[in-house]
């Protein structure tokens, strides 16, 4: 990362207009909901929104959307295995939400936060406190797995046979044995958030509660630390075959190499998207190209190929507000971008021909 990535932007720099309105957004339909936009996930063809006054959204294309009261907190977290929506609140609830909105309460945790959610086909979990809760397929209780400090991340690998999970001074790797977890410790001071495995399983990278990411390449537990950032790493997707590590927390989409036998260990990474002295706040994966949308604290949207001599497309110009989630239907027939005072975008991505020049 640059020397200009050093410090943050003020408030009248955020506000400032730096993109215009594009002809995504006036072919789009605009909402706003007056809570804000907690994340989104992708369910086929729909998208599911949470929000900060307990409702989730699911849009549909050509039906508009629909409304479910699910918590009455705030929709802290929120997952998908594909056909059902997982989310947990600060009012202790865990809920499973079915397509057709109908909502099952797996756990209640009282007074307790679910403060992390993670799914995979077959397994879910919830985490609560320093507790992670665990069901598998055919499995009436949760197994129960402890951790000295609360939970700042969780995330099953590729396989569902591992669960990471990050909190204070690492994380902790769990591996399903026939009839117990087995757990295995990665060590690295500071409190450790979001925490992901890399496609191929090799690595676990968390976003911590400093301005740095922290990874781990697991087979001889080598460090990998990626710091520099001027703001706090929010959001993370894996992009492209190679595949990079794309992130936010810097005024452009910072994105690391983990191809080959040491990913990105001793390698600058590739800098995307450059948004001025904006700061990105959410970036999210064009699943069928080395691309990347990359959302901006002044609620610009940037779509990039991971190529840094290409100059990227204005997909959402400024309007002031943090961008907060960023989903696309799994047929990238439409995009969703929500921020943090509730304004959601609605639209088709492609005007025409699908190629990024009739965006």
């Amino acid at each position: 990362m640059q020397d200009s990535l050093t410090s943050e932007p003020t408030l009248n720099q955020r506000r400032r207009p730096s993109f215009e309105e594009t002809e995504l957004e006036r072919r789009a339909t605009k909402f706003n909901f007056g809570a804000p936009v907690t994340g989104s996930v992708t369910v086929g063809d729909s998208i599911a929104v949470g929000f900060g006054d307990g409702n989730v959204r699911i849009f549909r294309e050509g039906v508009g959307y629909s409304t479910t009261k699910a918590h009455a907190g705030v929709v802290l977290c929120m997952a998908t295995d594909g056909e059902d929506i997982f989310t947990g609140s600060d009012d202790g609830q865990f809920l499973r939400i079915s397509s057709d909105n109908t909502v099952e309460e797996i756990a209640s945790f009282g007074t307790k936060w679910v403060d992390c959610v993670a799914v995979i086909d077959g397994k879910y979990a919830c985490s609560s406190g320093g507790k992670a809760h665990v069901w598998s397929k055919g499995q009436k209780k949760p197994s129960v797995l402890e951790h000295s400090s609360t939970v700042g991340g969780m995330a099953f690998d590729a396989k569902g046979k591992r669960l990471a999970v990050a909190h204070y001074g690492g994380v902790t790797i769990w591996e399903a044995k026939e009839r117990r977890w087995k757990s295995s410790k990665l060590i690295w001071k500071g409190f450790h958030g979001d925490v992901c495995f890399s496609p191929d399983g090799k690595y676990v990278v968390t976003a911590m509660q400093e301005n740095a990411l922290h990874g781990w390449r697991l087979r001889d537990k080598g460090d990998l630390a990626m710091s520099g950032y001027p703001a706090k790493v929010k959001s993370f997707a894996w992009v492209g075959n190679t595949p990079y590590l794309v992130t936010s927390g810097a005024n452009e989409a910072i994105c690391w190499p983990f191809d080959g036998k040491d990913g990105p260990m001793g390698r600058a990474p590739v800098c995307v998207a450059p948004s001025k002295k904006q700061i990105a706040t959410c970036v999210q994966a064009l699943t069928t190209e080395s691309a990347v949308f990359a959302g901006f604290r002044d609620g610009s949207v940037l779509l990039a190929e991971i190529d840094e001599s290409k100059e990227p497309i204005v997909i959402k110009g400024s309007s002031g507000s943090a961008i907060t989630g960023i989903s696309l239907t799994s047929s990238l027939s439409h995009v969703l971008v929500g921020d943090e005072e509730g304004n959601v975008l609605w639209s088709t991505l492609w005007a025409g021909e699908m190629n990024a020049k009739s965006i």
